[in-house]
């Protein structure tokens, strides 16, 4: 589940408000669906199991119809509808709408981890404690463990993770004589380098990415953000977060960047062709390249994201599982079907289709670390996959309106990508909105 954030959107601000948004805390389904507070255990849900129901999923994923069929088979007696009602700003402003109104919403939806907060505290959300889920948690990586968790409460249980790397067109590095960047020095030489080759080859592209924009913080130990309770701390001029602007503001000086926006044809060319030289991204890239740049199978391959020096550490860039709305008249159903997504064949069906998984057991598999990969000239990407996400740095915090934080980045920090100012200028804006926004929510903003 690739974030909507990375590609540079002007939408609509999500609706509604986080701490004033309507509460569903009341708005639960019929007697004897699980709906409620209460704890409920397994026999319950084996019982809901048994009766005829039927649940309805808003989600973009490709894979989770093929996994709805599969539950069905388990569960003759339950009925998975599963709509797709648009990627990233759409599914959230129709998820929201049905939040206010109280009604039309689904059982389940997608809900990446970034955008956990803000659907939780608006209390839209169903604490899956309740079902006794927080009994699962050896069974997933930490870094994801504690993207679900908000505040005490769980939210979904973890199905994929995003754990960055850099992916490098071989055939053009290896064309000009070009070494793998380690460092981000080497990686500024290295795109100096390959303009001075050809100057229609860049070593990436990006025109304004927020979500790669929050992973690169992270990666350089920024904490900008920090949530408890109702007090915030807003940040943008932390250590982490300058050293990170201070470095990519070479590339932006220097006009390294190619301004082709993500997910354009012109971008899917670039990298069929190996004119953009790499990408900076989560885990889930791979099967972007596999689907949509088939042609260039065997030039592409997987290295360690590039780090300051010293030792090396990550973040995460992506992935989400699906979340329980309070609205939902089939709780129980729902707990089984979210816990067969996550934790059961649902999980193996997902992997199959190149999610990166979040299990704990899977990541330790020597048969899934060892898996030679075609597309990238048969690398074990699995294991450089798997080492960045025991290197992400811990502490991290999303913003409980992370959505829309995103979804106006580029109305603050936009201008640094065509050097009408700086990026930590950009930030700087970023940051005063962020906190005026917050403020208004009700918040206390440091």
């Amino acid at each position: 589940m690739k974030r909507w954030s990375r590609q540079r959107r002007t939408t609509a601000l999500l609706l509604g408000t986080v701490l004033t948004a309507v509460s569903l805390s009341a708005c639960g389904g019929g007697p004897g669906d699980g709906s409620g507070s209460g704890a409920v255990g397994e026999a319950e849900i084996r019982k809901a199991l048994d009766k005829p129901s039927e649940l309805t999923v808003w989600s973009w994923s490709a894979s989770l119809p093929e996994v709805a069929k599969a539950f069905e088979k388990e569960h003759p007696k339950v009925k998975i509808s599963v709509k797709n009602v648009g990627t990233g700003p759409a599914h959230y402003t129709k998820l929201q709408n049905a939040i206010k109104a109280g009604k039309g919403g689904p059982d389940l939806a997608t809900v990446e981890y970034s955008a956990i907060p803000q659907f939780a505290l608006s209390k839209a959300l169903v604490d899956l404690n309740r079902f006794g889920f927080d009994s699962l948690e050896e069974k997933f990586t930490p870094a994801t463990w504690e993207a679900v968790n908000v505040d005490g409460g769980l939210y979904e249980l973890p199905l994929n993770s995003g754990p960055m790397a850099l992916f490098y067109n071989k055939k053009t590095f290896d064309r000009y004589g070009i070494e793998v960047p380690a460092t981000w020095d080497e990686y500024l030489d290295a795109a100096r380098a390959l303009r001075k080759a050809d100057p229609d080859t860049y070593i990436a592209a990006d025109n304004g990415n927020p979500g790669l924009t929050e992973s690169l913080i992270a990666a350089a130990g920024g904490r900008p953000f920090g949530a408890d309770g109702d007090k915030l701390t807003v940040n943008l001029q932390d250590a982490g977060s300058r050293k990170y602007a201070e470095s990519y503001q070479k590339l932006l000086d220097e006009k390294l960047l190619s301004p082709i926006a993500g997910w354009s044809n012109e971008w899917y060319q670039g990298l069929a062709k190996g004119n953009i030289a790499t990408l900076l991204s989560g885990a889930w890239m791979a099967g972007t390249l596999k689907s949509g740049v088939p042609d260039a199978a065997g030039d592409w391959r997987v290295a360690p994201l590039p780090t300051y020096g010293g030792e090396y550490a990550t973040s995460v860039n992506g992935g989400g599982s699906l979340a329980m709305m309070k609205q939902s008249d089939n709780q129980l159903v729902a707990a089984a079907f979210q816990r067969f997504l996550s934790a059961e064949k649902g999980a193996d069906l997902t992997q199959a289709t190149g999610s990166f998984p979040a299990r704990a057991e899977v990541l330790a598999s020597e048969s899934f670390l060892g898996e030679k990969d075609p597309y990238f000239g048969g690398q074990e990407v699995n294991r450089v996959f798997a080492d960045s996400l025991a290197a992400v740095r811990e502490g991290w915090q999303f913003l409980p309106y992370d959505v829309y934080a995103l979804n106006i980045f580029n109305d603050k920090v936009g201008k640094a990508y065509t050097g009408s100012t700086t990026l930590q200028e950009g930030l700087n804006l970023w940051q005063d909105d962020l906190i005026t926004y917050g403020k208004e929510q009700g918040f206390t903003v440091n």
